[in-house]
């Protein structure tokens, strides 16, 4: 076991867990195998109960679990393994270092910084064991930076019940999911539905385009009008007041297969996001209306392989109130915020369980270049963990 916190966490980032982002590419820092190996020898050292569950091949969920006598609540504690790729970083992204009171490294921010300060909660509640502390499941998640595999599949632990798992067969009554918050609790967010629209064509020789039909050309209208459609969001659905207004971008385009040929496909890839209380069906559904009515031509919407779903503040209030009566002794006052990005306690929530996000550092430094956590807030979220579980809410 480590001396500190700091220390649990420079270890984290020293175990490469990249998520690939769908991207054909292979090597030892892809995926979160080692980091659940190294999860499992934790949990193994406290002597807790701890499962590793398959949710696709060589992609794991850990999870383990400390039940009190006279607990009558399970808290569940949520962070995940992975991170975002290394291309680009100024900072050797798995050797962190510490300088100025920060921890530099890829996920020291997010969510490495969070998991520590799970990690190092729950090692403490193991070992002291405080009277009228609430039973405490932590799990720890794979791909939440891509599709949400991971928590998707933690949720059917408790929703559809197999066998699979028996230390969270049963729904908990509340969660806190870890991500950058600056210490403040996230009762609201947006959600991310992504797809992608294609064109087709005709190919031919680049020479006689007049022969062919490009699709790139189809396209370009079709990203016009995407941009017109975006740019009236705001006026189309009503922002929420905590997340702001939904949004729509064009992140990546392509199409052809040679400079030399008339392209015949092209593809473009569609972030929309969506505000609490929107449905991302029907969202969909009305791009795919607009486009008809403005473009005249043919395209092909493929289904979204990421489905856009939100936390709404609807059910959390309570939980929130009592989780900013532990941070204030610790960090002084915050606030129940609203965020534009999406976590894992949409999912949560989606899922019967009342659930806040709560964590150290900003979301500025997320997927940064020199990606760093300031140890301060590292130390004060880990014991802010550790209360709520010591004091956990009356559950609704």
């Amino acid at each position: 076991m480590h001396a500190n916190v700091v220390d649990l966490l420079c270890e984290l980032v020293s175990i490469p867990s990249v998520n690939p982002m769908g991207r054909d590419v292979s090597g030892p820092e892809f995926f979160e195998g080692r980091l659940s190996d190294y999860l499992v020898k934790y949990f193994g050292a406290l002597g807790v109960p701890c499962e590793r569950i398959q949710v696709v091949p060589g992609r794991d969920n850990v999870i383990a679990r400390l039940d009190l006598p006279g607990a009558t609540s399970t808290l569940l504690l949520d962070a995940h393994q992975d991170t975002v790729p290394v291309e680009g970083m100024t900072i050797p992204p798995f050797t962190p270092s510490v300088q100025n009171g920060r921890v530099y490294g890829r996920g020291s921010c997010d969510v490495k910084g969070g998991m520590a300060a799970m990690l190092w909660a729950f090692q403490r509640l193991v070992k002291e064991r405080p009277a009228g502390a609430a039973n405490v499941v932590l799990s720890c998640t794979c791909d939440e930076e891509a599709t949400s595999l991971g928590v998707n599949d933690l949720a059917r632990l408790w929703t559809h019940p197999n066998g699979r798992s028996k230390l969270l067969a049963r729904k908990p009554d509340a969660a806190v999911v870890a991500e950058p918050t600056l210490l403040h609790v996230v009762v609201a967010h947006r959600g991310a539905t992504r797809f992608r629209i294609r064109t087709h064509g005709r190919a031919c020789h680049s020479s006689n385009p007049s022969l062919g039909i490009n699709a790139i050309y189809r396209m370009a209208k079709i990203v016009e009008a995407l941009e017109e459609y975006a740019s009236d969001l705001p006026r189309r659905i009503k922002p929420h007041p905590l997340c702001g207004s939904a949004t729509l971008s064009v992140g990546r385009i392509y199409g052809g297969t040679s400079v030399n040929v008339v392209p015949d496909d092209c593809a473009i890839e569609i972030d929309r996001r969506i505000v609490p209380g929107e449905d991302s069906r029907r969202a969909v559904q009305d791009i795919r209306e607009f486009l008809v009515s403005r473009v005249g031509l043919t395209f092909d919407f493929e289904p979204p392989w990421l489905d856009g779903c939100t936390l709404n503040d609807h059910d959390n209030g309570w939980l929130a109130e009592a989780l900013l009566k532990q941070i204030e002794p610790v960090a002084g006052q915050r606030n129940a915020i609203g965020v534009p990005y999406g976590t894992h306690a949409s999912r949560t929530s989606s899922n019967g369980v009342p659930s806040v996000v709560f964590g150290p550092g900003s979301i500025d430094q997320a997927h940064t270049k020199d990606e760093w956590l300031a140890i301060e807030e590292l130390e004060k979220a880990a014991e802010v963990y550790y209360q709520i579980c010591c004091k956990p809410p009356r559950m609704n």
